[in-house]
């Protein structure tokens, strides 16, 4: 069985600036999917952000695009490997223009924090001990 796999859509005002955000933080694009309207960012194997200007964006919905700095449209949460990886994630993407819209949450056998990217985006990442994670 092939595994399935999530495309996360999200409308960017800038994309060259996006990309340059991103890039920051570790992460490459593919080039086969990234052009002058779209930037295709593999976060894992199964899992692939497309950054869309909003007119490319518009192309796929009748609906008004929501202004992530004032609506939240959606949560998008990423898994970490330990506290360490969740601090230096969120650290890298403060220091390359993102904000902190909360205080760390740490509940000992979880620890998570978020950043808001350039376009208001919420990025949680998490980190949860493996021995709590029942199989």
């Amino acid at each position: 069985m092939t595994a399935t796999m999530i495309f996360v859509n999200l409308p960017v005002k800038d994309l060259e600036a996006t990309k340059a955000f991103w890039s920051k933080l570790g992460y490459s694009f593919n080039a086969q999917f990234t052009d002058e309207n779209c930037a295709s960012m593999p976060i894992s194997d199964t899992i692939v952000a497309m950054f869309l200007t909003e007119a490319r964006y518009k192309d796929f919905t009748h609906k008004a695009i929501a202004d992530a700095r004032t609506t939240s449209q959606v949560l998008l949460c990423l898994s970490a490997e330990s506290r360490a990886a969740v601090d230096e994630l969120v650290d890298g993407a403060l220091a390359a223009g993102a904000t902190e819209p909360r205080p760390a949450q740490d509940h000992g056998v979880m620890y998570g924090r978020a950043f808001d990217d350039l376009d208001g985006h919420t990025w949680e990442i998490m980190w949860m001990d493996p021995a709590m994670v029942q199989g």
